[in-house]
């Protein structure tokens, strides 16, 4: 039991580590310019795109808070002592996925780079993200409260393709010394379906 509490303050440190990492990353995009990062592998043509803007800023700020808020919805010792959060954040948690995050994602989808296989990641990874968070959020309707944890574990873990989608990259690309577009292609559907 010890190794098990051990192990998963360990798990949960390290998500909150990568989710203070990730929002280093998140800031920058905040001044609207084209030249960072991400949007520097996006032709004119998509940067310009009304509907290409509006969900790469919805996407990366609510899959950010998305992240950060899991993080507490797993911590028994709050949701026991603080329930009333504990809901409060599930619902902010889930309509943010609902609403935001993962239709935000589809669009995103659309101008992945990679062509179709990574289109077609992309999409099933915001699909089944939006069905098992819609899925919890049933199941806890329905006071089945074990159903519910299984379910939000499910959403967790496509919540975390973003730190998967990293790692997984760096891995192959040091370890395995792979090309970009294979390690592209590889992590557009490893990250999730890994989860």
């Amino acid at each position: 039991m010890r190794l098990y509490r051990v192990s998963s303050t360990l798990f949960l440190l390290s998500i909150a580590a990568f989710t203070l990492l990730m929002l280093t990353k998140v800031i920058p995009y905040l001044s609207f310019e084209s030249e960072i990062d991400f949007l520097t592998t996006k032709t004119d043509r998509v940067l310009t795109r009304n509907d290409f803007q509006a969900a790469f800023y919805v996407h990366i700020l609510s899959s950010w808070w998305v992240m950060c808020i899991g993080i507490f919805q797993f911590v028994p010792a709050l949701v026991k002592k603080y329930p009333q959060l504990h809901r409060t954040l599930g619902k902010v948690y889930v309509f943010s996925i609902l609403i935001l995050a993962a239709p935000s994602g589809l669009v995103l989808a659309w101008y992945a780079n990679g062509g179709l296989p990574a289109k077609v990641g992309f999409s099933l990874q915001c699909v089944v993200w939006w069905l098992c968070t819609w899925v919890a959020w049933r199941e806890i309707t329905r006071q089945q409260w074990q159903q519910h944890v299984e379910w939000m574990m499910r959403s967790y873990g496509v919540t975390l393709a973003a730190l998967s989608l990293r790692v997984g990259s760096y891995g192959m690309v040091y370890l395995f010394h792979t090309k970009p577009i294979e390690t592209y292609l590889t992590v557009t559907w490893l990250s999730w379906v890994g989860n």
